[in-house]
């Protein structure tokens, strides 16, 4: 009970230190807009600004225009490291750092500390696929595993830091981590000059939070669909039901998104202040858009980009006449896993 004591009583601090906006703000009682300006002028150096591109296919099909924000060939391939590098940009220097990942997380971290110079251990659920776990083997950070869902190794990490008076690194629980994945949303505005739509994976909900909590700022009208895996819906049914829950995720391509959902996660207040709609696609419609993005556009996205793929064909009738954009969030792909799609369709 000690270990989850301490997990308590840290979530309480953090907590309480969470700069709260003006009570005339219709938004959000997190000022998300502010963490991001302050991300993005701390991270501007260390990561990649992605491409907007348009895609003609997908324009065609739903009587639209759609532009795909391609985040797959992002440091690290996937946008894990812009909140990576400013939580760890905003320690002092020589902090000794835990995290807890899926792979991508954990790899932007590795990443980070690599290029910086600091020290950490990165903790892995037991169904980590091996593409990214030979990704994290090829930096000098450890690596352990534990449970098989992320939120069990987030919990048992969160635990171990506040045992050893470490710092932790949530995934997606954490404002700076919100802040860097919403540098996203400066590049959007600054690359296309009217945004309808933007299609987001949801998994913990640190990518969706900092990019819906910019642009809905920015612009309200601005419809922010969360997209997730059927077999790990886990945001969507806590939305449905006010509260996060835990419930099974089965086995999905989209890996990266999967698992549950740390509790009392901010990111849970912020999807249901600034998400608009959400669309479930099925495996079979995850492989497809996978498979899709691979024969028009020549690129290889991982299972969480396909989603935002697979929803846009899903609903593509609700788009017509519209700016829409699709975060292709990853290409952390292994080639047996691209070969039995391939094989299967």
């Amino acid at each position: 009970m000690e270990g989850f004591d301490l997990y308590v009583e840290g979530y309480i601090q953090r907590m309480s230190s969470l700069k709260i906006e003006e009570k005339n703000n219709p938004h959000n009682s997190i000022n998300v807009r502010r963490e991001v300006l302050n991300a993005e002028k701390r991270i501007k150096d260390y990561i990649r600004e992605t491409p907007l591109e348009y895609s003609p296919y997908l324009s065609k099909m739903g009587r639209c225009d759609v532009f795909l924000k391609l985040e797959n060939i992002q440091l690290t391939g996937s946008f894990k490291v812009r909140g990576a590098t400013n939580k760890i940009l905003s320690l002092p220097k020589g902090t000794e750092v835990i995290t807890a990942s899926s792979g991508n997380h954990g790899l932007a971290v590795a990443y980070t500390l690599s290029k910086l110079g600091g020290t950490g251990t990165i903790y892995l659920p037991i169904t980590t696929t091996q593409v990214k776990i030979d990704g994290l083997r090829n930096y000098d950070i450890p690596v352990e595993f534990y449970g098989s869902d992320c939120v069990e190794a987030e919990i048992f990490a969160r635990n171990i830091a506040n045992r050893d008076n470490k710092v932790f690194i949530s995934p997606y629980n954490d404002l700076k981590i919100i802040g860097g994945q919403g540098t996203i949303a400066i590049e959007l505005i600054r690359q296309l000059a009217k945004i309808d739509a933007v299609l987001i994976t949801i998994g913990g909900g640190g990518l969706i939070s900092g990019v819906s909590g910019y642009l809905k700022q920015i612009n309200p009208s601005i419809e922010i669909v969360g997209c997730l895996p059927q077999n790990s819906a886990v945001m969507y049914e806590s939305i449905k039901a006010g509260k996060i829950i835990d419930i099974e995720s089965k086995p999905t391509l989209s890996d990266g998104s999967a698992g549950g959902i740390e509790p009392n996660a901010i990111t849970f207040e912020l999807c249901q202040r600034f998400v608009d709609h959400y669309i479930l696609v099925n495996e079979e419609e995850i492989a497809n858009a996978i498979l899709f993005i691979l024969e028009k556009h020549h690129m290889v996205v991982e299972g969480a980009a396909g989603v935002t793929v697979a929803a846009y064909l899903k609903e593509k009738d609700r788009f017509k006449e519209k700016n829409v954009i699709l975060i292709i969030c990853g290409g952390n792909i292994s080639i047996q896993q691209l070969k039995e799609i391939i094989c299967n369709h």
